[in-house]
């Protein structure tokens, strides 16, 4: 059972070395003796009918609910790594489980006696008795079957730990962004109204042996853009590329109010 998530916690039972009484409540859980097995925080708690007994008997198993606290570390811890998510999301309890529990100074399972308190309404002695033993190995095959049995015994539910995680995950992926490194000088760039409607310097048309020249205009002008680049080497007519777009820009970008 070493390769058993719940192995830790079955040695902390059979080490009370009442073998007997073990054995009988290993065979009465394997036979379905144990009846509404519930976990919740803190608390185990079910009905076992062993043998030929006429009714069953309540049996119940405690330990102490992490505190919000301590919850938050190993939240904290488990968000760092997207493996541990990846396998909870999944249902899969992560392998070093218990190395996180263990930085935050805690253990997932019980690994004492002294943390656990059991209680059976037959109140035969000594404890554990049969209902309480097939109790124990009936929680065992529970919390290997779903490991979030073993989070709901601690006092963090299914639910509630996987939306803590999407959360911490999510608040790590959106961080705000460091502050941009400042630019060389004042970093100011200016009004990029007026950058893109600068008057163009006077230029030589090649073409026509002349030279295009314009006043600026007090808003943007359309075919300035134009002016940005060098003249590609088409053409038509003898007039460049640049030259045969330019109406085409200032019409597209006149200002429909104007006369």
């Amino acid at each position: 059972m070493t390769d058993r998530f719940s192995a830790p916690f079955l040695s902390m039972i059979e080490s009370l070395r009442m073998g007997p009484t073990l054995a009988r409540g290993r065979r009465d859980a394997r036979a379905g003796h144990v009846r509404s097995l519930t976990i919740s925080s803190s608390l185990v708690v079910a009905q076992v009918r062993a043998g030929d007994e006429p009714a069953a008997h309540r049996a119940r198993i405690a330990v102490r609910a992490f505190g919000a606290a301590e919850w938050a570390r190993v939240e904290d811890d488990l968000a760092t790594q997207a493996r541990y998510v990846a396998d909870l999301f999944a249902g899969r309890m992560p392998d070093d489980i218990a190395a996180i529990f263990a930085r935050a100074g805690l253990s997932l399972l019980p690994m004492s006696l002294d943390e656990v308190a059991m209680d059976c309404t037959c109140e035969r002695w000594p404890m554990p008795c049969v209902h309480l033993a097939a109790t124990c190995y009936a929680l065992a095959d529970a919390l290997d079957t779903d490991p979030f049995h073993a989070f709901a015994w601690r006092g963090r539910g299914r639910d509630e730990l996987l939306e803590r995680l999407r959360q911490l995950r999510g608040a790590a992926v959106h961080e705000d962004p460091p502050p941009a490194a400042d630019l060389p000088g004042d970093g100011d760039l200016g009004d990029l109204g007026e950058f893109w409607g600068a008057a163009a310097p006077v230029r030589e048309t090649a073409a026509s042996g002349g030279t295009d020249s314009w006043p600026a205009p007090a808003g943007a002008r359309p075919d300035a853009l134009l002016d940005e680049f060098d003249a590609p080497p088409l053409g038509y007519g003898g007039r460049t590329l640049t030259d045969l777009l330019r109406p085409a820009y200032r019409v597209l970008g006149a200002d429909p109010a104007a006369p």
